[in-house]
C-alpha cells in the first residue's frame, strides 16, 4: 500500500507541474499577444502623426512638391485604415501607401541645402523638426512592434505551445515591413 501511495503522489506532483507549466506558457503567450496589439496601436498612432505633419509641411513647399507630399499623406491617412488592419494579404495596399509617403518625404527633402533654406524660416524650421521627429518615432514604433511579433512567434513555435494548442485559433501576428527611412536632408 505505501508503494501505491508513492506512485499516486509522484503522478499528482508531475501533473501539477505540467499544469503549472502549461498555465504559465499560456499566460506568457497571452501577454505577448497583448504586447503586439499595444505596439501595433502605437505604430498606428505614429503613422497618423507622420502623415498629419507631412500635410502641414506640404503647405510650406513649392506647389509641385507640396502637392506630391500632400497626396501621399492623404493616401496614407486613407479612409481611417490603420496598420492594425494588416493581416497577411489585406495589408498590402496600406503598406504601399505608407511606402509611398516615405518615398514622397525622401523626394521632398533629399537635398540638405534645400532643407537648410527651409529651416531659415522659424515656422517652417519647427515643422521640419516635427516631421523629422515623427519619422524617427515611426522607425522606433515599427522596431518595437516587430520585436514583439518576433517574441510571440518564437513562443508560438515551441512544441508544447503547438501540441497543447495554447494559441487557440488566434492568427500569428505578422511583421510590418514598410520603408521608414529618414531622408538625409532631415537628419539633424
Amino acid at each position: 500500500m505505501p508503494d501505491l501511495l508513492g506512485w499516486w503522489s509522484l503522478t499528482a506532483v508531475v501533473l501539477v507541474v505540467i499544469g503549472w507549466y502549461l498555465s504559465y506558457s499560456a499566460a506568457r503567450l497571452d501577454r505577448l499577444h497583448h504586447k503586439v496589439e499595444s505596439a501595433r496601436a502605437a505604430l498606428d498612432a505614429q503613422l497618423v502623426r507622420r502623415a498629419a505633419v507631412s500635410l502641414e509641411v506640404a503647405g510650406a513647399l513649392d506647389p509641385a512638391t507640396g502637392l506630391m507630399l500632400a497626396g501621399a499623406a492623404s493616401e496614407s491617412l486613407g479612409d481611417g485604415q490603420t496598420v492594425a488592419g494588416i493581416d497577411g494579404d489585406g495589408g498590402a495596399p496600406l503598406e504601399e501607401a505608407e511606402n509611398d509617403l516615405t518615398r514622397a518625404i525622401q523626394a521632398a527633402f533629399e537635398d540638405p541645402e534645400h532643407v537648410a533654406r527651409l529651416r531659415q524660416n522659424p515656422v517652417t524650421g519647427d515643422v521640419l523638426d516635427a516631421l523629422a521627429e515623427a519619422c524617427t518615432r515611426v522607425q522606433l514604433a515599427r522596431r518595437f512592434h516587430n520585436d514583439a511579433v518576433a517574441q510571440a512567434q518564437r513562443v508560438r513555435r515551441k512544441r508544447v505551445v503547438r501540441w497543447a494548442r495554447l494559441a487557440g485559433h488566434a492568427p500569428s501576428p505578422p511583421m510590418i515591413e514598410i520603408d521608414d527611412s529618414l531622408p538625409p536632408g532631415l537628419v539633424t
